[in-house]
């Protein structure tokens, strides 16, 4: 199985499922030639209709039109109108399920995301940080992170465990333990 099939394969299920299974995977973006890849080590996952915190949970608009996509699309937001932020939509095509990409690990090209970010400390450790760090920006909404700019790959297991707490930085329905962190132990 070719690594595409794989990742499609993965992200053809429900959020919760498939929101876990993304820490460890690899994220790599191409933009301006330059080539920045991270580690995930946190994700959150949000359920359109079913999830209150979640942009689709209203229904299809302009903004969110990408989390209606085929599983593999980016939805690329602006947090707060300052941070753009990416998520990964998962499931079935019409169904507005995506995991908020929140954190990772620099693998390659650490000094391009240091530029990027302005500092060499917090490269990518919180979701607009880590879209920043990637060069990922508003056009990048509804590109395929199968063959776009922005590639999820396969990663290796992660040494740590996975530990979901609940979700932050939102205010409604912050109570589910959607949000997927890896812990390594000291």
């Amino acid at each position: 199985m070719s690594d595409t099939a794989g990742v499609q394969s993965l992200l053809a299920g429900h959020v919760l499922d498939v929101a876990p299974r993304l820490i460890g995977m690899r994220v790599r973006t191409e933009i301006d030639g330059l080539r920045t890849e991270v580690m995930l080590t946190e994700v959150e996952a949000y359920a359109g209709a079913q999830d209150p915190a979640s942009h689709a949970y209203r229904g299809r608009t302009a903004r969110n039109g990408a989390m209606f996509g085929p599983p593999g699309t980016l939805y690329v937001y602006r947090s707060y109108g300052i941070h753009w932020c990416m998520n990964i939509v998962t499931g079935e095509r019409g169904l507005p399920h995506a995991v908020l990409l929140r954190g990772g690990v620099p693998i390659t090209g650490e000094d391009t995301m240091v530029r990027r970010r302005g500092r060499r400390d917090h490269v990518a450790d919180g979701p607009g940080k880590l879209t920043q760090a990637l060069g990922v920006v508003g056009d990048h909404d509804g590109t395929s992170v199968l063959d776009g700019p922005v590639r999820l790959l396969p990663g290796v297991a992660p040494a740590g465990d996975v530990t979901a707490t609940t979700r932050v930085g939102i205010t409604k329905a912050a109570d589910r333990p959607w949000r997927f962190v890896l812990v390594v132990a000291e």
